[in-house]
């Protein structure tokens, strides 16, 4: 991965996770990695655990930010969650999966669109 597309990709974490943080959600861990992959964003919302990846695109000339989470991905993300889960001392009344797209403007704030249970 490329520097930039390394800083785009923080850039849209920290605006993620400060949208998620207005809303009320609580963060318990960013960037949560293990051997098998990488958590973007672990958060509470009241009693449940929320499994947040964040995907940031600079243009839809290759689809919508959300568009860009395939069908493995989500696998790789039950995975990591159930993971995660095992090795925590929480235990949630739920369990919810998110998306968070985040689309820079040339000018004006980005654009968020925050996706509740996405998958």
């Amino acid at each position: 991965m490329t520097n930039q597309r390394r800083a785009v990709g923080q850039y849209g974490e920290r605006l993620a996770e400060r949208h998620l943080s207005d809303q009320g959600l609580i963060t318990l861990a960013r960037n949560w990695r293990c051997t098998d992959g990488e958590i973007d964003l672990i958060l509470r919302d009241g009693d449940d655990v929320v499994f947040c990846e964040v995907k940031t695109r600079r243009s839809a000339t290759f689809g919508t930010p959300a568009e860009a989470i395939s069908r493995t991905k989500v696998q790789r993300l039950r995975r990591l969650a159930a993971r995660w889960l095992a090795e925590s001392t929480l235990r949630p009344r739920e369990v919810r999966f998110d998306v968070v797209a985040v689309t820079p403007q040339p000018k004006g704030p980005a654009r968020i669109e925050h996706l509740r249970a996405a998958f």
